[in-house]
């Protein structure tokens, strides 16, 4: 990525999953622009098992290498007494605290008739409930010196859809409602709040089948979605280039930048004498059919090749 124009000078981010993939390059970047980075990783496999701090090791030597400033604290995101040792981890090592990025995650999947119970959990805990613990944690100090940026990531397979990921994508739908809920409580502090739906060949999508010549040639186009392509938008939005964007959200896909809808009403029906189950049937649904989003997922949504 090319080097930001130090738009993050006198900034101190928190970048938790920063130990390698999205997150690592969104650290990477934001100490490019200027910003000294808590990385905050525990170095668990993609479905959330083991530890190792040889991860969050090496951004930290990158960051380090090119002139950068980085600690590390390796506690978790989901309990909310470790997320506010993240925080201070951040206060202790530089004094202050101006961005929160959430991007750590695990994956989990099954389809949803044969989920446990406790995949369902452990996805919600680290990925909505991490998203809340952190930005919790920080609300205290931005509240208080009336600035901060929060940069939350959401996908697509919450957004829209996709098979076999119902913790996944509940957890991802629920952190647009979390940032939402932030933007408009915190406005008033000068605190922002926008998500990223970023797409990256990382260890998330490495499983997509490439069997048939046609999916091995899709699979080199999506392999071009590094995942650095995702970090200039987050420094944009923990900038003061973009103190007035909060409550959105978008997705970086390759060289794409979107600007996503958000739920709001597509057409509706009155009766002023009320409606019977029978009247619905007959009127009301009939003229709300061909308005009825279809059951789709985000390849169906995303039907091109990235640009």
């Amino acid at each position: 990525m090319m080097q930001a124009e130090r738009m993050l000078d006198g900034k101190v981010a928190i970048v938790t999953g920063a130990g390698g993939g999205i997150g690592r390059e969104i650290a990477l970047a934001m100490a490019l622009a200027g910003a000294s980075v808590l990385i905050a990783d525990i170095g668990v496999s993609l479905t959330g098992a083991g530890g190792s701090g040889t991860p969050a090791e090496q951004t930290k030597q990158i960051i380090e290498q090119r002139g950068g400033a980085a600690a590390i604290c390796a506690e978790s995101v989901g309990e909310w007494h470790s997320a506010q040792r993240i925080v201070q981890a951040a206060l202790d090592a530089f004094g202050r605290i101006d961005i929160v990025v959430n991007n750590a995650g695990i994956l989990r999947d099954a389809i949803f008739h044969k989920m446990a119970p406790e995949d369902w959990l452990a996805v919600i805990n680290v990925h909505l409930n991490g998203s809340f613990f952190v930005s919790r944690a920080a609300a205290e100090h931005f509240r208080r010196q009336e600035s901060g940026a929060y940069v939350h990531m959401t996908s697509t397979s919450g957004l829209v859809g996709n098979f076999g990921q119902a913790n996944y994508s509940a957890a991802k739908l629920g952190i647009v409602a979390l940032s939402k809920s932030i933007a408009l409580d915190m406005q008033r502090y000068k605190v922002r709040s926008n998500c990223i739906a970023p797409f990256a060949w990382s260890r998330m999508t490495d499983s997509i089948p490439a069997a048939t010549p046609e999916q091995k040639a899709r699979v080199a186009k999506l392999r071009q979605m590094t995942p650095d392509k995702n970090a200039p938008l987050a420094v944009f939005l923990a900038s003061e280039a973009a103190r007035d964007v909060t409550g959105q959200v978008f997705a970086a896909r390759h060289n794409e930048i979107l600007l996503m809808s958000q739920s709001r009403p597509i057409r509706s029906v009155h009766r002023g004498e009320g409606w019977t189950p029978k009247l619905i049937a007959e009127h009301a649904y009939p003229a709300l059919r061909a308005s009825l989003p279809p059951l789709d997922r985000s390849p169906d949504v995303f039907s091109w090749d990235p640009v």
